[in-house]
């Protein structure tokens, strides 16, 4: 009898507060804002320590900060899927 009410439980969609996953989203976007900031904060103790090596600095920082941005879309498509 148990395996029925787990069975019957797992199908059902599970409902999320929208203001949860909002406080959730809001804690998953620091992480990102933190990288974002470490990231140009490199650039620019790189670029004063070497000012010739400043483009190249610039282009891994720009690849990086795509990569480190993806997360953050990530957690506003999980926030919309959680809400709905």
């Amino acid at each position: 009898m148990s395996n029925i009410v787990l069975a019957q439980a797992a199908t059902e969609a599970v409902s999320i507060n929208k203001g949860l996953a909002a406080i959730g989203y809001g804690l998953g976007a620091i992480g990102p804002g933190i990288g974002v900031g470490l990231i140009f904060a490199a650039v620019i103790n790189g670029t004063a320590r070497q000012p010739e090596a400043q483009g190249k600095l610039q282009g891994i920082a720009f690849s990086t900060f795509v990569l480190t941005e993806v997360l953050a879309l990530i957690g506003i498509v999980i926030y919309f899927l959680a809400s709905a």
